[in-house]
């Protein structure tokens, strides 16, 4: 499961790299993408700034009263066709630039973060379905898939990473089609293990 990922590259540099038009109207987004913050979000020809996690209701145990929503950051593929997530699926589909994602490496409580990227790629572009909600505006979440060999020992989920060719056939394609993509990224990653811990700003 990934909760971390980062982006160098500003709206338009983003936009450019994929061909859409930039829609953020110059706002800033951290490097750094936490669950239920801004990150940026290609959907429907246009980079635009979404908020990361589909809001999922939650209720007090002690009073049973409404409380914040969880961010639900990760999307199974196993569980694409559920009713939390099959809508988005269906309709809209979109890529989520990163310069790398991160997964957490090292014993409970003393977990470091480990960078992967793609090589040779100043961006990738993970598999991402979005709506709009009533508590945050639009929001995304990343589709997960079973890991390839490079990342099975560092987790036992992966981000789907797509490559160029398959930009449009996800965004674009029927379901069957999209989901056919949900596999583990064939070509090579770039991992690179950082004494950071996981829990640091």
């Amino acid at each position: 499961m990934c909760n971390l990922y980062k982006l160098s590259q500003a709206g338009a540099e983003v936009a450019q790299w994929f061909g859409a038009a930039d829609r953020t109207m110059g706002a800033n987004h951290a490097e750094l993408i936490f669950p239920g913050y801004p990150g940026l979000v290609v959907a429907q020809g246009e980079v635009r700034v979404m908020n990361w996690g589909f809001p999922l209701a939650q209720v007090s145990k002690r009073t049973g009263k409404p409380i914040k929503p969880k961010a639900v950051t990760n999307t199974r593929d196993d569980r694409l066709h559920s009713a939390f997530w099959r809508d988005s699926f269906q309709h809209r589909r979109c890529l989520i630039p990163a310069t790398a994602f991160a997964e957490a490496e090292g014993d409970y409580g003393n977990m470091t973060r480990t960078w992967l990227s793609v090589s040779g790629a100043e961006i990738l572009a993970i598999a991402g379905i979005w709506r709009e909600s009533e508590e945050w505006g639009p929001v995304y979440s990343m589709v997960t898939c079973a890991p390839c060999a490079q990342t099975a020992e560092i987790h036992d989920r992966m981000p789907v990473v797509l490559p160029p060719a398959a930009y449009f056939e996800w965004t674009h394609g029927t379901p069957e089609q999209a989901f056919a993509l949900c596999s583990p990224f064939a070509a090579g990653l770039e991992i690179e293990r950082t004494p950071v811990s996981w829990n640091a700003d």
